[in-house]
Formats: C-alpha cells, structure tokens, sequence
C-alpha cells in the first residue's frame, strides 16, 4: 500500500454521541480529512453464539494509509466496544480537488 494513498475506513457505534465524539477527534487531530455520521443502520451479526440485530451509527472516515496505525490507536482507545469495528478499503478515484483537500487534511 502507498503510504499517501486515500482510504476508506469503516467503523460503527451504538450512538449518535459516541460516533461525534470520535468523528470529532479524528478530523481535530488530522486523523480524517471528513468523517461523515450515517444514523441509523440496522447490523445484524452473531456475537458470543446469539443472533444479534441493532441499531447503530456508522462512521466514513476519509484519511490516507499513512495515518491508518495512528488512526487504529486512536479508534480502540475511545471506541465503547470490546471489539470496536474497522474496515478499510482503498479510494481508487476520485476527483482530484477533493483528493488533494483529503491530503492536505490528513498530514
């Protein structure tokens, strides 16, 4: 993986406060160029052999892969679960303002 290359890095939570609240401190310490709070998304998921339905807040967070490590560390220490979510996939593309904004927020 570049170092400099846009990601994606996808995480949820059980509120709407919890997901601001890290939202907020990603883009304040220029983990994220934008975190955008999606409410109200249904996961279902096994958890400790229980069917589990809920809902929760998913966060879209735009960063590059040079910051994912500090991103991670970041994540688990303020994330509310015991297996906090993170996924992440890698921008292909996109419009080349909006990737140079994303770098420029991400150093």
């Amino acid at each position: 993986m570049n170092p400099f290359e846009p990601i994606i890095a996808f995480s949820t939570v059980d509120s709407e406060k919890e997901a601001l609240k890290i939202a907020k401190a990603l883009v304040e310490a220029h983990l994220a160029a934008c975190v955008n709070v999606v409410s109200k998304v249904i996961s279902v998921y096994e958890w400790k052999e229980e069917l589990c339905e809920e809902t929760e807040v998913l966060l879209v967070i735009k960063t590059q892969s040079n910051r994912l490590e500090e991103l991670k560390a970041t994540l688990e220490e303020l994330h509310p679960y015991e297996v906090p979510e993170l996924i992440v996939v890698p921008i292909v593309d996109g419009l080349p303002d909006y990737l140079s904004w994303l770098a420029a927020n991400t150093k």
